[in-house]
């Protein structure tokens, strides 16, 4: 019997936490062919989501959560971590706030059983606000413009990956992620399955327009050379616009005279400080990309793991020791490291 491990990256969803559990319930019961796992990823959530998770933990065996030391930002590294943790024979990653449909995961399984190793859902209809809803359409084609990768468009996080992609993305040595990208980069048999994103549930979004924007440029910068290319054809450009200006001022020095022009001055060295700052900034954001590959820290730390049955888990934690939920037994856990009883 095959395994279906679903990994849910949640953050303050302890009003959608339940809905969700029991819709996966109510679709796994209709795949009577194949086992399952449903794995909650908190990103350090301050509701009330680790007394539903270890609610869930002993009343369902087939709920596992991992419970991070702090906040890390996306979810993203969320989506690591719940990858390194399951065993399934794919892995459906959704998000908590039940806008990507746990019914869309027989779908996901049917089109991976003809063969496919990654099946991506494409949002081809959005809802909620007309604002968030523009700024996604122009971001993906951006990104795709952008890229040296064949992006698709209008395809999130929610999609099922085969193993042999997961065990590629989980061992990749980057920190900063951007799973969309990664796993059009793995390569492979993919195809794209069109579904309509709901609106929240429940609760407040915590991705603000700045968190949006940040993660927009971190897509970006990870998978293009375009913004440095760029800068390259603006310092030609620039260098052709100087050397013309100058020309022409020492044509005018000497056949009119000099001319009065300290307005004019003013804004050319106005548009040339521009220039330079906005080529300091796309510089910067690749150096930040660098300076945190460099220092290897992992991109998150698991505080606890909550589950009925132990197994070995490849990922960063917070102590050598961690204790499995409903029995005394210890899961031995470092990062890149397998250790068994």
């Amino acid at each position: 019997m095959k395994k279906i491990s679903i990994v849910v990256a949640c953050y303050n969803e302890s009003k959608n936490i339940r809905a969700l559990h029991e819709r996966v319930q109510t679709v796994m019961q209709t795949m009577p062919d194949y086992d399952y796992e449903l794995i909650f990823v908190d990103n350090a959530s301050t509701d009330t989501s680790h007394i539903i998770f270890e609610d869930l933990v002993q009343h369902d065996a087939h709920v596992a959560a991992l419970c991070m030391s702090r906040n890390f930002g996306s979810n993203q590294p969320s989506l690591l971590a719940g990858m390194r943790y399951a065993s399934g024979d794919c892995i459906i990653s959704i998000d908590g706030d039940l806008q990507d449909p746990p019914e869309l995961i027989p779908a996901f399984v049917k089109k991976w059983e003809e063969g496919y190793d990654v099946v991506y859902g494409v949002r081809k209809r959005r809802k909620g606000s007309i604002l968030r809803r523009i700024g996604y359409t122009c971001f993906y084609r951006i990104f795709r413009t952008l890229s040296y990768l064949d992006i698709p468009l209008d395809a999130g996080d929610t999609s099922l990956i085969d193993r042999k992609i997961v065990t590629i993305i989980s061992s990749l040595p980057e920190k900063d992620l951007y799973v969309r990208g990664l796993r059009t980069w793995a390569g492979f048999k993919q195809t794209g399955l069109e579904y309509v994103r709901e609106d929240r549930a429940a609760g407040i979004s915590s991705n603000s327009f700045l968190a949006n924007f940040s993660w927009a440029k971190k897509a970006i910068v990870n998978f293009s050379y375009k913004p440095l290319e760029f800068i390259s054809r603006l310092a030609v450009v620039a260098v052709l616009a100087t050397c013309l200006a100058a020309c022409v001022y020492l044509y005018l020095h000497f056949k009119v005279g000099a001319p009065r022009g300290f307005s004019t001055l003013l804004m050319v060295m106005f548009i040339f400080a521009t220039i330079q700052l906005l080529a300091l900034s796309v510089i910067g954001e690749y150096l930040i990309r660098i300076f945190q590959e460099v220092k290897g820290r992992p991109p998150y730390i698991i505080d606890r793991v909550l589950a009925q049955q132990q197994k070995p888990f490849y990922g960063a934690v917070s102590a050598p020791q961690q204790q499995c939920c409903q029995c005394n037994q210890k899961i031995m856990s470092v990062q890149g490291e397998q250790h068994r009883d």
